[in-house]
């Protein structure tokens, strides 16, 4: 019904993954499997709605703040994931990451801790760092069937300091993408209501997850949360901007309405997002559905075809995102000749784990979030160069 499979060229377009390859890597001209975006087009509901507002012609201040775009939102949450949310409750912000650093900024001092699971989307790090803010780790554990779980006993050391003011939860979990289970995130609501950690969920993986997604508002046991999403990774829609947050305590949402507006300038968004999220989520769920089985199998064919030529990997699909969370350690790869490896041979760019903290080391994260002809010659670079090594 929706094709996938043909590439778009997405060079000439200021694409970020493809025109500034060289920013991160060095080189140009490199075939790149890097941050979290899509090769596809749009659903062509969003594109047909976004070319009739451009053939209106006039593009002036617009608001956010109206039934038709807080129905769109409580709507997916209620359809998808069962959850009756507050529309009072929503506030806009042009980005994610806007949203989550105003609510560190309310809700901590400088110096103070923010909780995050690692190896972590380096984003949080370098906004923690920027707002002077400590990032208080906790590391996941690999299990032996090559999933990943929390240190129970380290996660709540780390919330029992008196400095640890907020929870930073990345629900589904970039990079390793792991979906947390409602028994999971009981726990964690209770040891953060134990020690009166706030929370903010950062779900923007949500729409990507392959089994049973549960929000935080259904766990919450106080109104001391933020849940902030938008349907950027879901429709590919990230350069129109915008992004949207429950806030549960009114004064909060009234604090942070102030910044946006007032301090930062920012309440008039795109109207291109707003109707973008609009029309995403009002009818784009047949094109969502059909997008998730192209992914999971182009997941799949990662498994079989690294497991097959690596066996000592052991790698499995994850349960949520459309990145792929390699542990190279099995092979004693060093990291530095394979990533240059992978550069000047191969003209292939895939993020280092690292990237993403100290508990990414040895490993890659891999973005297949694109037509299949595409990911076959980024795996084929990536296991050719790993032979490569392994025989020198």
């Amino acid at each position: 019904m929706f094709d996938f499979s043909t590439p778009v060229n997405r060079y000439g377009t200021y694409c970020t993954q493809w025109d500034y390859v060289e920013d991160r890597f060095g080189e140009a001209d490199l075939l790149p499997f890097t941050i979290s975006d899509m090769d596809f087009a749009v659903a062509p509901c969003i594109e047909k709605a976004l070319s009739e507002r451009l053939a209106h012609g006039v593009f002036g201040y617009s608001r956010w703040n109206h039934d038709d775009f807080k129905s769109a939102i409580t709507g997916w949450f209620s359809r998808r994931y069962h959850s009756q949310i507050n529309p009072a409750y929503i506030v806009y912000g042009p980005s994610v990451i806007y949203i989550i650093s105003q609510l560190v900024m309310q809700w901590t001092k400088q110096g103070e801790g923010v909780l995050i699971h690692t190896p972590a989307y380096d984003a949080f790090d370098n906004m923690l760092a920027a707002n002077d803010r400590l990032m208080l780790t906790s590391p996941l554990l690999k299990t032996a069937g090559g999933s990943y779980e929390i240190d129970w006993a380290q996660f709540e050391a780390q919330a029992a300091k008196p400095d640890c003011k907020v929870l930073l939860l990345c629900s589904p979990h970039n990079p390793t993408g792991r979906v947390w289970t409602r028994d999971e995130l009981c726990r964690m609501a209770q040891i953060c209501l134990q020690y009166q950690v706030k929370v903010i969920s950062d779900d923007i993986h949500m729409d990507m997850a392959f089994k049973d997604y549960m929000p935080w508002s259904e766990v919450a046991l106080d109104d001391n949360w933020a849940l902030v999403s938008s349907g950027s990774k879901s429709f590919n829609i990230p350069a129109l901007t915008g992004a949207y947050a429950f806030i549960a305590d009114q004064t909060v949402r009234e604090r942070y309405l102030t910044q946006l507006k007032a301090a930062h300038g920012l309440s008039s968004p795109s109207i291109l997002g707003v109707i973008g999220h609009i029309v995403a989520y009002n009818q784009g769920e047949v094109w969502l559905d059909s997008l998730k089985d192209y992914l999971q199998a182009n997941l799949r064919y990662v498994a079989e075809q690294l497991n097959q030529a690596f066996p000592e990997l052991n790698y499995q699909v994850p349960e949520g995102t459309y990145l792929v969370w390699i542990d190279l350690t099995p092979l004693s790869v060093d990291m530095d000749i394979l990533q240059q490896r992978l550069i000047r041979h191969y003209k292939v760019a895939i993020m280092r784990g690292d990237t993403y903290g100290q508990e990414g080391q040895g490993y890659v994260r891999l973005n297949v979030g694109c037509p299949r002809s595409k990911l076959e010659i980024g795996l084929k670079a990536l296991m050719s160069a790993l032979h490569d090594l392994k025989h020198q």
